[in-house]
């Protein structure tokens, strides 16, 4: 065999291996679009081994940082999970759409901790849950569980959502997009896991200067580490899973924390501790692994940036700025913003800008002392004890400035003053810097609008045009076409849903919960592997023909966003 035919054999060989891969690859995307997951946890800074924590074991988060992109300058709108929540999934700040108050939807249960009605929230018409354009170009959704967005979203958010919500219940080749959300590290796990044993040694744990250094104080903030360490193998199950499955290496991971710390005084603040999170991204095979970004990134950018990854028109709406893929922005964020509105039952206004070293705070109520009585968080033990002593006059004046009265204004160097313990803005040094920062503060709210400047009850009376109730989605109409029907819907900006129910064949698919699912924690009889229906995948409708038999249901599902939502079962003949 001449030199030439073994050169073409082996070329003709590598080119075969080349489009067997390429093959798997398709197989496993369809699109050839890329596999996106997100694993959120609760209430956490970076409290975390790879930015620096010694006191914390995190292997399996750290072993992604190192496979990864880490993150240093990560903030949240909010720093607290509804609001937060709200800006993440429409890609909006909750300000500037009315989901800014905690929170809209409490149910009967929770009814104590607001003092008003449950209500969803009515954002603009052209705004939607962001995996629905995911959704749109060919991707299944899955989310389990938590949501919190403010809001009912419409049934054509999600393909799944629920505790057995996976990517292993998508049809074969679709791409997609999942999210698992992890609740062990939330606030109400300080008082609600005092049966278990602490992981971390509360001698060794770092007292910021805010709290009293009290035996009560080291063991809540083990606690917090201590949840964060059983958070940690939470995501190595997710990771391990990803890997059985042979998607690992085919799929962009995020991890990230709603908001920031859950102890006193962190969560619900817009100060550093309260907006702060962590976030690495690793791609597939391990690209730019082990770098660091410091660009200034806020979670409203999540949404457009996820898009941006999957190839996908961002909606010119959007309020962020991608950070990564083929549509990330050229100019990254110069400062970021958050904003604090109603805890529960406690109305305060608090703005919030910061840059990369600096952090100013607008009080539009400063009257009002920092400290809100929040019911919730007093079941957190040192909570108790820090009122104790504040009651025998056992705080030093820097404890003791969280519960005077604020100044209109604030400005922090976090970089110098990381606990932000020292206001600046009578400093005449820092002049400039305050004239800049409340320049950008007027800009902004100027630019995106701020609906906590009128009441919440007047906000609600205006989205439900006076009445008790809000307002419904209009019935959907069915148009028949030929071999078929479309559907249409007269109140501008629902989102349509429809499922297709073939003549005496509902179906009852069973999903296998896991471990990490929020259905476990909250419901103890519900176990490991155990089987639970899984809730019905709704189409999302756009315009198209739909296809039907006799004796076909068609299920369709309406929803304006703050509306009641209308539903229809159609048979055709």
């Amino acid at each position: 065999m001449t030199a030439n035919k073994i050169k073409i054999l082996r070329n003709s060989f590598l080119l075969s291996i080349f489009f067997c891969q390429a093959l798997c690859l398709f197989a496993q995307h369809g699109t050839g679009k890329p596999n996106i997951l997100w694993i959120v946890c609760e209430d956490i800074s970076p409290y975390l081994g790879c930015y620096g924590n010694e006191i914390v074991k995190t292997p399996n988060i750290d072993q992604l940082a190192k496979e990864g992109i880490r993150f240093t300058h990560v903030y949240t709108t909010a720093g607290v999970c509804a609001p937060s929540r709200s800006a993440i999934i429409t890609g909006m700040y909750q300000t500037s759409i009315g989901t800014q108050h905690m929170r809209t939807l409490n149910g009967a249960a929770g009814a104590k901790y607001s003092p008003v009605a449950d209500y969803s929230a009515r954002i603009p018409e052209y705004v939607k849950c962001f995996p629905e354009w995911l959704r749109m170009n060919g991707y299944y959704c899955t989310n389990n569980e938590k949501q919190d967005y403010q809001f009912l979203p419409p049934v054509t958010a999600w393909d799944e959502n629920g505790p057995a919500a996976s990517w292993r219940n998508r049809p074969t080749a679709k791409p997609f997009f999942s999210v698992f959300n992890l609740f062990i590290t939330h606030e109400s796990q300080l008082f609600m896991r005092n049966n278990e044993n602490l992981l971390v040694d509360s001698d060794k744990v770092y007292v910021p200067p805010y709290y009293p250094d009290t035996k009560q104080v080291r063991h809540d903030i083990s606690r917090l580490f201590s949840n964060i360490e059983r958070m940690d193998s939470q995501v190595g199950e997710i990771i391990q899973m990803l890997k059985d499955d042979g998607v690992y290496d085919n799929t962009i991971i995020f991890f990230y924390s709603d908001h920031g710390g859950a102890l006193p005084w962190m969560k619900r603040e817009v100060l550093e501790r309260g907006i702060h999170i962590p976030l690495i991204v690793r791609f597939p095979n391990a690209k730019d692994a082990g770098t660091v970004n410091d660009e200034l990134i806020s979670a409203v950018d999540f949404a457009p940036t996820v898009l941006s990854l999957a190839g996908i028109k961002i909606p010119s709406y959007l309020q962020g700025l991608a950070f990564l893929g083929g549509q990330k922005s050229n100019n990254p964020w110069k400062y970021i913003f958050a904003a604090r509105d109603r805890m529960d039952t406690e109305y305060d206004r608090v703005r919030a800008v910061r840059d990369k070293r600096y952090e100013y705070l607008y009080n539009c109520e400063p009257e009002k002392p920092h400290y809100q009585n929040i019911e919730f968080r007093l079941s957190i033990p040192m909570m108790k004890e820090f009122l104790q002593l504040r009651d025998e006059g056992k705080l030093d004046p820097v404890q003791m400035s969280w519960f005077k009265p604020k100044l209109v204004e604030e400005l922090y160097d976090v970089e110098n003053d990381p606990n932000e313990l020292h206001n600046l803005v009578n400093d005449p040094a820092y002049k400039d810097k305050l004239g800049e920062l409340r320049n950008a503060f007027n800009e902004w709210t100027k630019k995106v609008g701020d609906m906590g400047s009128i009441s919440e009850k007047e906000m609600i009376a205006q989205w439900w045009n006076g009445k008790n109730e809000p307002p419904a989605t209009d019935t959907p109409q069915i148009i028949k076409t030929s071999g078929g029907v479309k559907i249409s819907c007269n109140t501008k900006g629902a989102s349509i849903g429809y499922r297709i129910v073939k003549a005496g064949e509902e179906k009852n698919e069973m999903h296998k919960v896991t471990s990490w699912d929020m259905g476990i924690m909250f419901n103890p009889k519900l176990k490991n592997g155990q089987e639970i229906p899984a809730a019905p995948v709704w189409e999302i409708y756009n315009g198209q023909s739909i296809q039907l038999n006799a004796g076909d249901t068609l299920k369709v599902n309406a929803l304006r966003i703050g509306y009641k939502a209308a539903t229809l079962n159609y048979v055709y003949q």
